[in-house]
Protein backbone atom coordinates (compact mmCIF):
# COMPACT_ATOMS: atom_id res chain seq x y z
CA UNK A 1 0.00 0.00 0.00
CA UNK A 2 1.56 3.45 -0.63
CA UNK A 3 1.49 6.14 2.02
CA UNK A 4 -1.27 8.17 -0.10
CA UNK A 5 -3.52 5.06 0.18
CA UNK A 6 -2.36 4.43 3.80
CA UNK A 7 -3.01 8.02 4.76
CA UNK A 8 -6.47 8.07 3.78
CA UNK A 9 -7.42 5.06 5.22
CA UNK A 10 -6.37 6.34 9.13
CA UNK A 11 -7.28 9.59 10.97
CA UNK A 12 -4.20 9.70 13.19
CA UNK A 13 -1.00 10.63 11.87
CA UNK A 14 1.50 7.93 10.33
CA UNK A 15 4.18 6.57 12.35
CA UNK A 16 7.23 5.26 10.82
CA UNK A 17 11.43 5.13 11.18
CA UNK A 18 14.73 5.47 9.39
CA UNK A 19 16.54 2.36 8.23
CA UNK A 20 20.14 3.07 7.59
CA UNK A 21 21.76 0.49 8.65
CA UNK A 22 22.01 -0.98 4.95
CA UNK A 23 20.99 -4.42 6.25
CA UNK A 24 17.78 -6.64 4.47
CA UNK A 25 18.06 -8.71 8.01
CA UNK A 26 17.69 -5.06 9.98
CA UNK A 27 14.75 -3.83 7.52
CA UNK A 28 12.78 -7.35 8.16
CA UNK A 29 12.83 -6.51 11.69
CA UNK A 30 11.71 -3.17 11.66
CA UNK A 31 9.05 -3.81 8.84
CA UNK A 32 7.40 -6.48 11.76
CA UNK A 33 7.17 -3.34 14.11
CA UNK A 34 3.69 -2.41 13.64
CA UNK A 35 4.97 1.30 12.35
CA UNK A 36 3.07 2.31 9.30
CA UNK A 37 5.95 2.98 7.53
CA UNK A 38 10.13 2.56 7.41
CA UNK A 39 12.41 4.77 5.09
CA UNK A 40 15.28 3.58 3.33
CA UNK A 41 17.80 5.87 3.31
CA UNK A 42 19.88 6.25 0.41
CA UNK A 43 21.42 9.98 1.22
CA UNK A 44 23.65 8.85 4.62
CA UNK A 45 23.60 5.53 4.83
CA UNK A 46 25.90 2.85 2.87
CA UNK A 47 23.11 1.83 0.61
CA UNK A 48 23.70 1.13 -3.34
CA UNK A 49 21.25 -0.27 -5.73
CA UNK A 50 21.73 -4.57 -5.11
CA UNK A 51 21.41 -3.56 -0.65
CA UNK A 52 18.28 -1.53 -2.09
CA UNK A 53 16.12 -4.38 -3.81
CA UNK A 54 17.94 -6.99 -0.91
CA UNK A 55 15.79 -4.39 2.07
CA UNK A 56 12.80 -3.76 -0.23
CA UNK A 57 12.17 -8.04 -0.83
CA UNK A 58 12.81 -8.05 3.01
CA UNK A 59 9.97 -5.76 3.94
CA UNK A 60 7.95 -6.67 1.15
CA UNK A 61 5.88 -9.62 3.10
CA UNK A 62 5.01 -7.38 6.24
CA UNK A 63 2.42 -4.85 5.71
CA UNK A 64 3.84 -1.73 5.77
CA UNK A 65 4.48 1.18 3.53
CA UNK A 66 8.19 1.88 2.28
CA UNK A 67 10.02 5.37 1.26
CA UNK A 68 12.97 4.99 -0.46
CA UNK A 69 15.22 8.07 0.06
CA UNK A 70 18.09 8.69 -2.86
CA UNK A 71 21.16 10.67 -2.55
CA UNK A 72 20.29 13.77 -4.84
CA UNK A 73 17.09 14.66 -6.92
CA UNK A 74 19.23 13.37 -9.88
CA UNK A 75 16.97 12.11 -13.16
CA UNK A 76 18.74 8.94 -13.79
CA UNK A 77 18.96 7.66 -9.69
CA UNK A 78 15.34 8.49 -9.83
CA UNK A 79 14.53 6.34 -12.68
CA UNK A 80 16.88 3.67 -11.23
CA UNK A 81 15.27 3.42 -8.01
CA UNK A 82 11.70 3.29 -9.67
CA UNK A 83 12.98 0.72 -11.60
CA UNK A 84 13.73 -1.82 -8.75
CA UNK A 85 10.51 -1.26 -7.64
CA UNK A 86 10.08 2.22 -5.22
CA UNK A 87 6.48 3.30 -4.66
CA UNK A 88 7.81 5.99 -2.24
CA UNK A 89 10.06 8.35 -2.86
CA UNK A 90 11.37 10.76 -0.74
CA UNK A 91 13.43 13.72 -2.57
CA UNK A 92 15.89 15.67 -0.47
CA UNK A 93 17.03 19.32 -0.37
CA UNK A 94 14.69 20.68 -2.37
CA UNK A 95 14.26 24.56 -2.55
CA UNK A 96 12.70 26.02 -5.60
CA UNK A 97 8.86 24.51 -7.37
CA UNK A 98 11.65 25.07 -10.21
CA UNK A 99 13.31 22.02 -8.36
CA UNK A 100 10.00 20.13 -7.46
CA UNK A 101 8.87 20.26 -10.89
CA UNK A 102 11.90 18.71 -12.15
CA UNK A 103 11.79 15.96 -9.75
CA UNK A 104 7.46 15.26 -10.43
CA UNK A 105 8.83 15.31 -14.36
CA UNK A 106 11.76 12.61 -13.13
CA UNK A 107 9.23 10.18 -11.71
CA UNK A 108 6.26 10.44 -14.54
CA UNK A 109 6.78 8.64 -18.03
CA UNK A 110 5.87 10.85 -21.15
CA UNK A 111 3.80 12.31 -22.29
CA UNK A 112 3.58 13.86 -18.86
CA UNK A 113 7.12 13.40 -17.81
CA UNK A 114 10.73 12.32 -18.64
CA UNK A 115 11.09 8.59 -16.51
CA UNK A 116 13.01 6.61 -19.17
CA UNK A 117 11.22 3.43 -20.65
CA UNK A 118 12.75 0.51 -19.56
CA UNK A 119 9.90 -0.90 -17.69
CA UNK A 120 10.21 -4.22 -19.62
CA UNK A 121 13.60 -4.86 -18.14
CA UNK A 122 12.42 -3.77 -14.37
CA UNK A 123 11.65 -5.34 -11.18
CA UNK A 124 8.94 -2.42 -10.90
CA UNK A 125 6.77 -3.64 -13.70
CA UNK A 126 7.59 -7.51 -12.92
CA UNK A 127 9.68 -7.34 -15.50
CA UNK A 128 7.29 -7.08 -17.80
CA UNK A 129 4.44 -8.99 -16.66
CA UNK A 130 2.40 -6.45 -15.64
CA UNK A 131 1.34 -5.07 -18.99
CA UNK A 132 -0.48 -2.21 -17.89
CA UNK A 133 2.28 -0.31 -15.88
CA UNK A 134 3.40 1.87 -18.36
CA UNK A 135 -0.05 3.37 -17.61
CA UNK A 136 -0.68 3.28 -13.95
CA UNK A 137 3.04 3.23 -12.18
CA UNK A 138 2.16 6.97 -11.48
CA UNK A 139 -0.53 6.52 -9.77
CA UNK A 140 1.00 4.08 -7.37
CA UNK A 141 4.06 5.91 -6.54
CA UNK A 142 3.91 8.46 -3.49
CA UNK A 143 6.22 11.76 -4.28
CA UNK A 144 7.25 13.51 -1.41
CA UNK A 145 10.04 16.65 -1.10
CA UNK A 146 12.00 17.69 1.31
CA UNK A 147 11.81 21.49 3.26
CA UNK A 148 15.29 21.31 4.36
CA UNK A 149 16.29 24.96 4.52
CA UNK A 150 15.00 28.50 5.32
CA UNK A 151 14.76 29.03 1.18
CA UNK A 152 12.65 26.38 0.94
CA UNK A 153 10.46 27.64 4.24
CA UNK A 154 9.96 30.61 2.30
CA UNK A 155 9.61 28.75 -1.07
CA UNK A 156 7.18 26.06 0.50
CA UNK A 157 3.33 27.26 -0.65
CA UNK A 158 5.04 27.33 -4.58
CA UNK A 159 6.78 23.89 -3.76
CA UNK A 160 3.76 22.15 -2.27
CA UNK A 161 1.38 23.20 -5.35
CA UNK A 162 3.37 22.07 -7.89
CA UNK A 163 2.05 19.82 -10.28
CA UNK A 164 3.09 15.75 -9.76
CA UNK A 165 4.45 16.62 -6.03
CA UNK A 166 2.04 14.17 -3.55
CA UNK A 167 3.91 15.69 -0.40
CA UNK A 168 6.24 17.39 1.34
CA UNK A 169 8.38 16.62 3.99
CA UNK A 170 10.81 18.78 6.70
CA UNK A 171 13.97 17.99 7.54
CA UNK A 172 14.32 20.24 10.76
CA UNK A 173 18.27 19.55 11.09
CA UNK A 174 19.15 20.62 7.83
CA UNK A 175 16.60 23.61 8.53
CA UNK A 176 18.08 24.10 11.83
CA UNK A 177 21.49 24.59 10.10
CA UNK A 178 20.20 27.31 7.95
CA UNK A 179 18.89 29.44 10.26
CA UNK A 180 22.31 29.32 12.06
CA UNK A 181 20.98 27.14 14.67
CA UNK A 182 22.91 23.68 14.18
CA UNK A 183 22.25 20.60 16.43
CA UNK A 184 18.68 23.48 18.03
CA UNK A 185 16.19 21.33 16.22
CA UNK A 186 13.92 22.26 19.20
CA UNK A 187 14.58 25.83 19.20
CA UNK A 188 11.59 27.64 18.74
CA UNK A 189 12.28 29.50 15.22
CA UNK A 190 13.00 26.44 14.45
CA UNK A 191 9.22 24.75 15.13
CA UNK A 192 7.98 27.58 14.24
CA UNK A 193 8.85 27.11 10.30
CA UNK A 194 8.08 23.47 10.64
CA UNK A 195 4.73 24.19 11.79
CA UNK A 196 4.29 26.86 9.06
CA UNK A 197 5.20 24.20 6.84
CA UNK A 198 3.26 21.90 7.70
CA UNK A 199 0.14 24.63 7.84
CA UNK A 200 1.19 25.90 4.35
CA UNK A 201 1.42 22.08 3.34
CA UNK A 202 -1.67 21.07 4.53
CA UNK A 203 -3.59 23.87 3.08
CA UNK A 204 -2.54 23.06 -0.67
CA UNK A 205 -4.01 19.70 -0.11
CA UNK A 206 -0.77 17.13 0.29
CA UNK A 207 0.91 15.13 2.68
CA UNK A 208 2.98 16.45 5.13
CA UNK A 209 5.96 14.71 6.96
CA UNK A 210 8.12 15.85 9.82
CA UNK A 211 11.25 14.68 11.15
CA UNK A 212 10.98 14.17 15.01
CA UNK A 213 13.05 11.96 16.99
CA UNK A 214 12.32 13.69 20.28
CA UNK A 215 8.92 12.23 21.73
CA UNK A 216 7.36 16.03 22.68
CA UNK A 217 7.77 17.28 19.16
CA UNK A 218 6.90 14.21 17.37
CA UNK A 219 3.33 14.76 19.43
CA UNK A 220 3.31 18.60 19.08
CA UNK A 221 3.74 18.14 15.16
CA UNK A 222 1.02 15.61 15.25
CA UNK A 223 -1.30 17.84 16.57
CA UNK A 224 -0.45 20.93 14.15
CA UNK A 225 -1.54 18.23 11.31
CA UNK A 226 1.74 16.62 10.58
CA UNK A 227 0.09 13.23 8.63
CA UNK A 228 3.67 11.22 8.38
CA UNK A 229 6.40 11.43 11.82
CA UNK A 230 9.33 9.53 11.99
CA UNK A 231 10.36 8.98 15.58
CA UNK A 232 13.58 6.79 15.35
CA UNK A 233 16.11 4.91 13.22
CA UNK A 234 17.68 1.52 13.52
CA UNK A 235 21.42 2.77 14.21
CA UNK A 236 20.35 5.30 16.93
CA UNK A 237 18.42 2.37 18.76
CA UNK A 238 21.22 0.32 17.84
CA UNK A 239 23.71 2.60 18.85
CA UNK A 240 21.65 4.04 22.20
CA UNK A 241 20.41 0.31 23.74
CA UNK A 242 24.30 -1.45 23.16
CA UNK A 243 25.22 1.89 24.71
CA UNK A 244 23.54 1.21 27.43
CA UNK A 245 23.97 -2.34 28.15
CA UNK A 246 27.58 -0.99 29.61
CA UNK A 247 25.57 -0.23 32.84
CA UNK A 248 23.95 -4.02 33.33
CA UNK A 249 26.59 -5.09 36.00
CA UNK A 250 27.04 -1.99 37.72
CA UNK A 251 26.24 -1.98 41.65
CA UNK A 252 22.92 -0.72 42.40
CA UNK A 253 23.03 2.63 44.10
Amino acid sequence: MTLTALRASKAAALTGMWVCSGSPLVAEICAGSGLDWLLIDGEHSPNSLPTLVAQLQAVAASPIATVVRPPIGDEVIIKQYLDLGVTGLLVPMVDTAEQAAAVAAAVAYPPVGTRGIGSALARSSRWGRDADYLHTARAGITLLVQIESSVAVDNVGDIAATEGIDGIFVGPADLAGSMDLLGQQSHPDVVAAVEHSIRVGRAAGKLVGVNAFDPTLARRYAAAGADLISVGADVTLLARGSSALRTVLEPES
